[in-house]
């Protein structure tokens, strides 16, 4: 055993910086060289390998213009090679900071590529502050998400600021390029006018507004689902904040915010029966400490890990008698499908595993993902491992293995198994000094106001 930890590790540090990847990286400094499937791996070194594939995505991948994370790998749904998305830019963004801790891109490199990702926002289009779901990764030109959704989109917004506080927070140097990044990035989270996202003063935030459509979505955001990090963000805004009444009496409002009853005999504080997708516990707690995290309304480790748990107790149980489904193949949540694209959940089940799933509830479940690791690694690699990591999804009743990946899949698993190793997004985020005022005027607790 210790041979083949030798030979894996001499093969974890040889993985070079000098290939050359097909994709046009422009101005990214080096290739991360992609590896097969290793095997006799400690579980730590597999975390590594794991994490470190999956970072290809945002690194090699990357828009050679802009640097910002592309929508996808494969030409579907009608997405050109310039589509780049601003809430994967933001998971993105998050994981380089991973990739730049852990040794595997200099921190200089990782600095001159972020700032650049800085600038290149700094042009592009943005509706009060806000920017689009989607832009043009050479022009910054907003591409429309739908006919009517051609302008802000807060909460894509709101996964992006998550990752780049964290940003701000972790590159605290004196170089010019450190201090450029910083001073960039305050002046572009202070651009942002969240009140304006209340449609007049409602006491509620609104998902979108555009220039030429107003308010035409009309999307009020309520809980509770995916969104909590954009309540948060938005009472932490220093120029354009938000009031808690807004929080209160539009995200803590509707029928589907309290649930506190039991699924599979686990009980579920908040949220839609069953808990909804699992991507619910994991984009918003990226960068925000679910340990210790609670406010009127739940304890967030408590509701993040019971949602992990109902939705695995689904998998086992498997009613539907869904191939491969059982204690070490599990995870329902958003991503592409046989069909198409697809919200997987207990309630919306067509047999569907999604890797992000049980690898992004890392830190909820560390056993349960980490045997679920295993599976996809080593018993599933030859259909699902690819140079990008984990492929986003896969259906083993249908034979159908999926070859796409998407920023918004691929990041949280870096992420999230990184804060199960060191709390390292968390600690970043919850260090912010406005976030910490933005919590408590929200009336939350958390052991990070301790520090």
């Amino acid at each position: 055993m210790k041979t083949r930890l030798t030979l894996a590790f001499l093969l974890l540090t040889m993985m070079g910086l000098n290939a050359q990847n097909a994709v046009n990286t422009g101005n990214i400094p080096n290739s991360i060289k992609p590896v097969g499937i290793i095997q006799g791996l400690s579980d730590s070194a597999l975390l590594d390998v794991v994490q470190r594939q999956t970072f290809r995505y945002f690194w090699d991948f990357a828009h050679p213009v802009s640097g910002m994370a592309r929508e996808r790998s494969n030409v579907a749904f009608g997405y050109g090679d310039e589509v780049v998305t601003t809430g994967g830019t933001g998971f993105g963004v998050m994981a380089t900071i991973v990739a730049t801790e852990r040794g595997w891109i200099p921190r200089d490199d990782a600095a001159k590529h972020l700032l650049k990702m800085v600038k290149f926002l700094s042009k592009a289009e943005a509706y009060h502050g806000v920017f689009p779901h989607w832009m043009d990764g050479s022009t910054g030109k907003t591409i429309p998400f739908s006919r009517k959704d051609d302008g802000a989109d807060l909460v894509e917004t709101s996964y992006l600021f998550q990752g780049l506080l964290c940003v701000r927070q972790y590159f605290d140097g004196r170089s010019n390029i450190e201090t450029e990044l910083r001073n960039r990035i305050n002046w572009l989270w202070n651009d942002i006018e969240w009140n304006w996202f209340t449609k007049g003063g409602e006491e509620v935030l609104y998902w979108h507004w555009s220039p030429n459509n107003g308010w035409a979505m009309n999307f009020p955001v309520r809980g509770f689902n995916e969104c909590l990090i954009l309540y948060v963000l938005a009472a932490s805004g220093e120029q354009y904040p938000v009031n808690s009444a807004v929080y209160h009496l539009g995200w803590a409002q509707s029928s589907f915010f309290k649930n506190g009853k039991e699924f599979y005999g686990i009980k579920l504080p908040l949220g839609f029966d069953y808990g909804g997708p699992l991507f619910f516990s994991h984009y918003s707690f990226l960068g925000l400490d679910p340990n210790g995290l609670s406010d009127r309304y739940a304890n967030y480790w408590e509701q993040n890990k019971n949602h992990t748990l109902i939705n695995r107790a689904h998998c086992i149980s498997n009613p539907n008698k869904f191939k491969g489904y059982g204690e070490n193949c599990w995870g329902l949540t958003a991503s592409d499908n046989h069909q198409g694209y697809g919200a997987h959940a207990p309630d919306n089940d067509l047999g569907v595993i999604s890797p992000t799933a049980a690898l992004s509830a890392f830190p909820y479940t560390p056993e349960y993902s980490m045997r679920a690791l295993r599976h996809f690694y080593y018993d599933l690699g030859d259909k699902i491992w690819s140079d990008y990591g984990f492929v986003d999804a896969f259906n083993e009743s249908e034979g159908w293995y999926a070859k796409s990946h998407l920023a918004i899949d691929q990041g949280p698993i870096i992420v999230m198994i990184e804060n199960y190793r060191s709390g390292l997004l968390w600690k970043l985020f919850m260090s912010c000094p406005e976030i910490q005022q933005g919590l408590k005027k929200l009336d939350f607790e958390s052991p990070c106001f301790n520090h």
